[in-house]
């Protein structure tokens, strides 16, 4: 099983009635150089401009992204060439990103090759250590700039770290 982190920027709350515009995803082992980011156009008329505006993309930019269809088929491939075994979400706030993730898999290609499940890393590192007034983001080395990659990519960092210092029985292959 592969663990894949992923980190999600839309433009509103919800999929369907606001749009993913970018999202980053890296597959969790040492090296962390199995990493997919892409950013896509807008699916519907409806933004939240202050929602848009942590991405630190214009409305207008996000119109020249590329077509979602074309971007979750790519997003599929890489998951089938670049995972062993199956292929498991994992995210900061999965119930944010997962959301997004799903609905747009299940929309435009049919399917989502994460299955019906996910982790939340946040949730994970507090039951790891017992308190549920802490959280994980001291652990990442990548700063938390908002671009996708990045993030994904800092969080993967620090669910290595739950592993190797913390003694986390994870298998990343």
């Amino acid at each position: 099983m592969s663990y894949i982190m992923v980190d999600v920027e839309a433009d509103g709350p919800i999929p369907g009635d606001y749009s993913m515009i970018s999202f980053g995803s890296v597959v969790v082992e040492p090296s962390l150089s199995k990493k997919f980011y892409a950013q896509l156009k807008p699916i519907s008329e409806k933004w939240i401009p202050e929602a848009l505006q942590i991405s630190g993309f214009t409305r207008e930019e996000t119109l020249t992204f590329e077509e979602p269809q074309a971007v979750m088929e790519k997003f599929l491939l890489w998951i089938e060439a670049e995972s062993s075994g199956r292929a498991f979400f994992i995210s900061d706030n999965n119930g944010f990103d997962w959301q997004f993730i799903n609905w747009y898999f299940h929309h435009f290609c049919g399917k989502n090759p994460f299955g019906y499940t996910s982790s939340n890393l946040g949730s994970l590192y507090k039951g790891l250590v017992k308190d549920t007034f802490v959280n994980f983001k001291h652990l990442r080395k990548t700063e938390h700039t908002h671009n996708a990659l990045d993030d994904a990519c800092g969080n993967a960092e620090a669910l290595l770290h739950l592993k190797e210092d913390f003694g986390l029985k994870i298998s990343l292959k």
